[in-house]
């Protein structure tokens, strides 16, 4: 009985492992790579399908042709900015992204300064010298999925002493000036 018990919790557990070793393959993006990677062998990824993930910053320009151009910024700010504990890390790169009107979510503001753009996971195919738009290298998205909307960074505030110190100069330079015209 014992035996028998300890065949079946080992066979129990050899069909469990088995299940769990594809689902683990599941759960990681197949082609997921850096903005980083694809910059350092850009035509490595040529055509190739790719999920990256960052953040949207810049602008999101609207195109006749229905589509929306981003710049997507792979830097680890992104997910922590400076004013919110992260640190300065990373090469600050981005790649343009192209993303047809139908999977555009719809978001509304672009990163910038004190703005934290939408964290996005975009999937699409790697175009590098694009001989249809020009030579033009992007990710021609097909799916975006938006992992934390915009959010407002507090900035740093008005800082008063360098204003202080520099209007004092700046009166220094003005009195000294007066004082040497008076002298002729």
């Amino acid at each position: 009985m014992g035996r028998r018990c300890a065949l079946v919790a080992a066979a129990l557990l050899g069909v469990w492992l088995a299940a769990a070793v594809p689902c683990a393959a599941l759960e990681a993006s197949p082609g997921a790579v850096t903005v980083e990677q694809i910059l350092s062998a850009p035509s490595a990824y040529s055509g190739a399908i790719v999920t990256v993930r960052g953040e949207l910053v810049g602008d999101f320009g609207r195109r006749d042709d229905g589509t929306i151009w981003a710049q997507l910024n792979g830097d680890p700010y992104a997910e922590a900015p400076l004013r919110a504990g992260g640190s300065l890390a990373g090469p600050n790169l981005g790649i343009g992204v192209r993303v047809p009107a139908g999977a555009w979510p719809g978001l509304d503001r672009p990163g910038g300064y004190r703005v934290r753009g939408p964290l996005v996971e975009v999937t699409g195919t790697w175009r590098y010298h694009d001989p249809g738009r020009g030579g033009e290298s992007y990710l021609d998205v097909t799916l975006v999925v938006v992992i934390a909307p915009s959010l407002s960074v507090e900035g740093e505030g008005f800082r008063w002493l360098p204003l202080g110190l520099g209007a004092g100069l700046l009166a220094a330079a003005g009195a000294l000036t007066l004082a040497s015209r008076r002298r002729r």
